[in-house]
């Protein structure tokens, strides 16, 4: 799928999306937050690609599906479907080459320091607890496939899958699941 169809893929599921908690709970004002979020990020994209910048709307569409499918694995938003950074054939102009090198190399230093700044913040009784677990394993896993991306030169892919695991990350800890060990300025608190 091309750029322009991911984006399109990532708007098309946001429009479907609902908040599947009740309002002006914790758990709803949650929810709100991850669909601002990855409202946010879908405008964003769209931005970047009008204006010339594939490598930052490709960041973007990947990050704020992040958001929006661990809304969903988290039971706050419906309905249940899932948008992983796979079959993306993102076109990168050669004259973007250095851009892509720079920011895939660095969302990985990024997201490998955000992994190692975080911790389950619920007690190990709860379901949140076990939900903890389970976006932390998400993110680990989004970032094992871009290392294994950027091993096979697959630099478009790798920058999808950072981008999409660290979102994991960052609506957990928005959702209250995961607490800051180390440092905060990783994360969109």
């Amino acid at each position: 799928m091309t750029l322009e169809e991911y984006g399109a893929l990532f708007s098309e599921a946001l429009s479907r999306t609902r908040t599947a908690v009740p309002a002006g709970t914790p758990l709803g004002r949650a929810a709100d937050e991850v669909l601002e979020m990855a409202a946010a990020y879908l405008s964003d994209g769209w931005t970047f690609l009008r204006t010339g910048d594939p490598v930052n709307a490709l960041a973007a569409f990947a990050y704020g599906l992040g958001w929006l499918d661990c809304g969903t694995s988290l039971g706050l938003l419906e309905p249940q479907s899932g948008h992983p950074p796979v079959g993306v054939d993102a076109q990168i102009p050669d004259a973007m080459s250095a851009h892509l090198h720079e920011k895939t190399h660095r969302y990985r230093r990024m997201l490998n320091a955000a992994l190692s700044a975080v911790e389950v913040g619920a007690d190990e009784a709860s379901p949140l607890y076990a939900g903890g677990e389970v976006l932390y394993s998400w993110a680990a896993f989004w970032y094992k496939e871009g290392v294994e991306r950027l091993e096979a030169v697959d630099l478009p892919g790798a920058l999808a899958r950072y981008s999409y695991g660290y979102a994991w990350l960052d609506a957990g800890i928005r959702a209250g699941l995961f607490r800051i060990t180390g440092e905060r300025d990783l994360f969109t608190v």
